[in-house]
């Protein structure tokens, strides 16, 4: 049987919204506090996918100045009308902060798109488009019901037009869904499609954790009432036991092909080494078919699965991302991202030319900061990444290597850096924002290659000043306080290369000739 295999974005690509333009498919995921925003891909067959770029490249578009950890861009969607590309996302500035909805357009989708058309009468998060026949467009998104919770997370859908030539919500606003029919709680990530006539509104509800649900219902008119699923909800994984390969499925979009066949893209986490999900929520594909006006997911099975049949399409695959990037172009690739949006000219690939060039900053990778660090997502359970660094530490607090990063507070660090007593390479752990070296020894060396391996959620770290010859660092350190279950939030694990002064001024760099990552 042609097969293949899920997630079909593996890593922390979570809550994919996608669009269909003719043979092609577009599909973007939300990107929290990392830069550039919203990542976009392309692709003809639904399973292979390439990256075009990122939807929020630009400062101008994106300003994550102290956004904390988990917090940024949320969930995105996209949408096509009449030549025009949209994206429309919410923008969380901060834990108890604003939640500032707003869209961006484009003719092309690999860019450039516009600067944000913010709406500031659109309440709540996950906001999404629907283009209606009659050329009518609309917004909606979730908000706490006018009457006030009933129970915690009590939520509900709204819906209200848009004028898209004036950039502004118009009209009334209307209640399409309120989570106190069902006493299901966190009510969110709204789609809206016309399908044969009705009005379908897919949501995700039981929050992004293991009790994820994907939940629909159905309307003769835009506004309702809508008439809810008796088979809700239509995919979910909560009654499978945490021990199930595939958890926390929810948050979907749904697509169909020029053939007639339907598809689905969700959230879904892969737990490994226990109830432990370092590599976040990733997009899964799974298909459905329609029966009596309503959709069954993957009919006889009802689950995402990890392989299953290929879409009725031609094969497309695209040219991967080479496993090494020695930093021979002129700009970075588009796997790699900044924490938070940059400030300064901290990196450079130009100034040695086949070298990534990283100037050290006096923020640090520990504080809701843009530290000078460049990385890119742990996207498998078995990998290896190695780098080759050129640096010196000359001065109190200086500081680079590799690190792998949940987020502030939880991170694994092996720098090499000055001390009172000399140069040292160390691996520090940082768990619940205390600090710990697991291991430190004295270095003088201008050139250090660094490796990461990691087999399930044992990670060991190794050093060499000769290339290949690897000398263990630390060996089978504890992996799983690189997961969300450890240390919270929304996001995938991360890795990459940093360089610091520690809250000095230093003229230094680090120059990195390569960084290498590869599944084993």
């Amino acid at each position: 049987m042609n097969t293949f295999r899920n997630p079909i974005l593996p890593g922390f690509y979570p809550d994919p919204s996608i669009c269909r333009v003719g043979e092609d498919y577009y599909l973007v995921t939300s990107s929290f506090e990392y830069f550039p925003g919203v990542p976009i891909f392309h692709s003809k067959d639904l399973v292979n996918w390439r990256q075009l770029g990122h939807v929020l490249d630009r400062p101008s578009q994106l300003d994550l100045d102290g956004t904390p950890t988990s917090k940024g861009i949320y969930a995105a969607t996209i949408r096509h009308h009449r030549g025009t590309f949209y994206m429309i996302t919410t923008f969380v500035v901060s834990a108890t902060g604003a939640r500032r909805n707003f869209y961006v357009t484009a003719k092309d989708p690999a860019g450039p798109w516009s600067d944000p058309v913010w709406l500031p009468d659109a309440p709540g998060i996950d906001p999404s488009l629907f283009f209606d026949d009659d050329g009518k467009a609309y917004v909606m998104a979730n908000r706490q019901p006018p009457a006030g919770q009933q129970y915690p997370k009590h939520m509900e859908i709204w819906l209200q037009e848009l004028d898209v030539e004036n950039g502004k919500l118009v009209g009334d606003k209307f209640s399409l869904w309120d989570g106190a029919l069902k006493q299901i709680h966190a009510q969110e990530g709204p789609h809206l499609y016309k399908i044969n006539g009705m009005y379908y509104l897919i949501i995700a509800e039981g929050g992004t954790g293991f009790t994820h649900s994907v939940t629909i219902a159905r309307s003769e008119t835009i506004t309702g009432p809508y008439e809810n699923c008796k088979m809700n909800p239509i995919l979910t994984h909560r009654h499978l036991g945490r021990s199930y390969p595939v958890v926390n499925v929810g948050h979907a979009d749904i697509v169909d092909t020029p053939n007639g066949e339907w598809w689905m893209v969700c959230l879904a986490s892969r737990p490994y080494g226990g109830d432990y999900r370092n590599l976040g929520r990733e997009t899964f594909l799974v298909p459905f078919e329609w029966e009596k006006g309503w959709p069954v997911v993957n009919p006889g099975k009802g689950i995402v699965e990890l392989e299953m049949r290929r879409p009725e399409l031609p094969e497309k695959r695209w040219a991967s991302v080479p496993a090494c990037d020695h930093f021979d172009s002129a700009e970075l690739g588009m796997q790699w991202n900044f924490i938070r949006t940059p400030r300064g000219e901290f990196w450079s690939l130009s100034e040695r030319p086949g070298h990534l060039r990283l100037k050290l900053k006096p923020e640090r990778i520990t504080d809701s900061v843009n530290p000078s660090f460049v990385g890119r997502r742990q996207q498998h359970m078995d990998f290896a990444a190695r780098t080759v660094m050129e640096f010196t530490p000359s001065s109190k607090g200086e500081t680079a290597g590799l690190v792998l990063l949940q987020n502030p507070d939880y991170q694994y660090r092996m720098e090499y850096g000055w001390s009172e007593e000399g140069s040292k390479l160390s691996l520090i752990q940082r768990k619940a924002g205390e600090e710990a070296v697991l291991a430190s020894l004295p270095m003088t060396a201008s050139k250090l290659y660094l490796k990461v391996e990691a087999i399930g959620q044992a990670y060991s770290f190794y050093y060499a000043t000769e290339a290949e010859q690897w000398l263990p660092l630390v060996e089978s350190a504890d992996g799983t306080l690189l997961s969300s279950d450890v240390a919270g939030g929304f996001i995938g694990a991360y890795m990459g290369m940093y360089a610091s002064s520690q809250g000095e001024h230093s003229s230094h760099a680090a120059d990195f000739d390569w960084f290498e990552y590869v599944p084993l």
